[in-house]
C-alpha cells in the first residue's frame, strides 16, 4: 500500500490508540460467535466520526446549517434513488456535507458498502473480498443489523474469491464512516461490508461478474429490487496530496503551492468527468483503475485515490448486476467535489470529536461525491 496511506491510517491508529488496543487483546473474543455480545464489530474510530446519537444530531443539524447552500445546489430532482453511489469516508470536520449530499438519494434498506482496505499490507491480503462474520455492526442509534444476504453470497461465491476476516474489517474505518449517516436517515438500515484489497483489473473483471450474479441470485429468492430494497455504495476519498506529513514522503505530483494545487484538483475533476459522467460502461472502469494504479505494479497507486480497487470492483458489480437485469444503462451523476483545505471545517471539538490528520496546502485530502441511477 502506499507509504501515505500506511502513515495516515497510523495518524487514525494513533488518536484511537486505547480502542485498537482494545481490539488486539480481544481478538479471540471475536472467534466467540456463540455469544451475541461478541458478534458486534466495535467501532474502530471515535475521532473523526461521531459514536453517539446527540453528537450525530449535532453533526447534522450544523452541517445544514453552515452548508446550506451547497446541499440546496446539489439537491437531486424528486424521486431519485440511486442504484450504486460513490462517498468520500475523511473526517467529518472536512469531507462533512458530503456525506448528505449523496447518500441521502440512498433508499435501499439494505447497503452493500465497498470499503477500502487500508492495512491489507498487514494481513497479506489481495485478489480476494473480504467480508466480516459480524452479526450488527454499532451506530450511533443502536446496533446496525448486518442482513443475511451477506451469508448467502458468501456462499455462492467460489473460495477463492472471498475470505471472511474480522481482525482486518474491525480496524478498517472506510465502511464505518457511512453508517452514521445512512443510520440517521433510516434507524432501520442494514448493512454489508466488503473490502477490496489489492488486485489487478483482470481479477477485479472475473471477482464483479461472480459477486454480481451471487446478488442477483439471493435478490430473485428474496423478491429484493435494485435501488428500492438493495443499494451498492463505495467509499472513497479522492487525491491525497502534498509534501507535508506523509511519512517523508513527496507526494504533490505537481509540486506544492496554489497553482500546482490547482492542477491537482483539476486532475482530480478530469477523472470524474470521464470516468463516472453519465452512461456507465467498462470502459470507463478501466480508464478510472489506469488512471489511479500503476500499470507495472497494481499494488502502487498512479494517483492516490484510496478505492482505486473498491471503486472498480463496486462499479463493475453494477454493471453487471444491470446486465443480469437487463435494465436500464447506469448513469453517473458527479454531485460535488472538494478538499479539506476548499471550504470551512465543520466544528466538532466541542463534540468530543477532531481530526485524525492535518489538512494544509502542503497535506490535503480530494472528495468526490458521484451517483448511479
Amino acid at each position: 500500500m502506499l507509504q501515505a496511506e500506511k502513515m495516515r491510517y497510523i495518524a487514525r491508529t494513533v488518536v484511537s490508540m486505547c480502542l485498537f488496543f482494545a481490539l488486539i487483546l480481544s481478538h479471540s473474543l471475536l472467534l466467540a460467535r456463540s455469544d451475541p455480545e461478541f458478534s458486534t464489530r466495535a467501532l474502530a474510530d471515535t475521532v473523526g466520526f461521531v459514536h453517539k446519537a446527540w453528537q450525530m444530531d449535532s453533526v447534522m443539524v450544523r452541517i445544514k446549517r453552515l452548508y446550506h447552500d451547497d446541499l440546496a445546489r446539489t439537491q437531486q430532482p424528486a424521486g431519485t434513488v440511486w442504484r450504486a453511489a460513490i462517498c468520500p469516508h475523511d473526517d467529518y470536520t472536512y469531507a462533512s456535507w458530503l456525506y448528505p449530499a449523496v447518500l441521502r438519494n440512498i433508499k435501499a434498506k439494505t447497503v452493500i458498502i465497498f470499503g477500502v482496505s487500508h492495512k491489507a499490507w498487514r494481513y497479506n491480503l489481495e485478489n480476494r473480498l473480504v467480508f466480516d462474520s459480524f452479526s450488527t455492526w454499532r451506530g450511533p442509534y443502536g446496533k446496525v443489523t448486518v442482513s443475511p444476504l451477506r451469508d448467502e453470497i458468501i456462499e455462492q461465491l467460489p473460495a477463492d474469491m472471498a475470505i471472511v476476516h474480522d481482525p482486518m474489517q474491525s480496524e478498517e474505518y472506510s465502511v464505518e464512516a457511512m453508517i452514521p449517516f445512512l443510520q440517521y436517515q433510516n434507524r432501520d438500515v442494514e448493512i454489508i461490508s466488503i473490502l477490496v484489497p489489492y488486485m489487478d483489473f483482470e481479477r477485479i473483471q472475473s471477482i464483479s461478474k461472480h459477486l454480481a450474479k451471487a446478488l442477483f441470485a439471493a435478490m430473485n429468492q428474496k423478491n429484493l429490487r435494485w435501488g428500492e430494497d438493495v443499494a451498492i455504495l463505495i467509499s472513497s476519498d479522492a487525491v491525497h496530496y502534498g509534501d507535508e506529513e506523509w511519512g517523508g514522503y513527496n507526494y504533490a505530483y505537481y509540486g506544492t503551492g496554489s497553482k500546482a494545487n490547482a492542477l491537482a484538483v483539476a486532475h482530480d475533476r478530469e477523472i470524474i468527468s470521464t470516468c463516472f459522467d453519465s452512461k456507465l460502461t467498462e470502459k470507463k472502469v478501466a480508464r478510472f483503475y489506469g488512471y489511479t494504479t500503476r500499470k507495472d505494479n497494481f499494488r502502487e497507486y498512479r494517483w492516490t485515490w484510496c478505492g482505486n480497487y473498491a471503486i472498480p470492483v463496486g462499479l463493475l458489480t453494477a454493471l453487471d448486476l444491470r446486465e443480469l437485469e437487463k435494465s436500464a444503462p447506469l448513469k453517473g451523476v458527479p454531485i460535488a467535489y472538494a478538499t479539506s483545505i476548499s471550504q470551512p471545517h465543520l466544528k466538532v471539538d466541542d463534540l468530543t470529536m477532531g481530526e485524525t490528520a492535518i489538512a494544509t496546502q502542503r497535506h490535503w485530502v480530494g472528495y468526490a461525491a458521484v451517483g448511479f441511477r
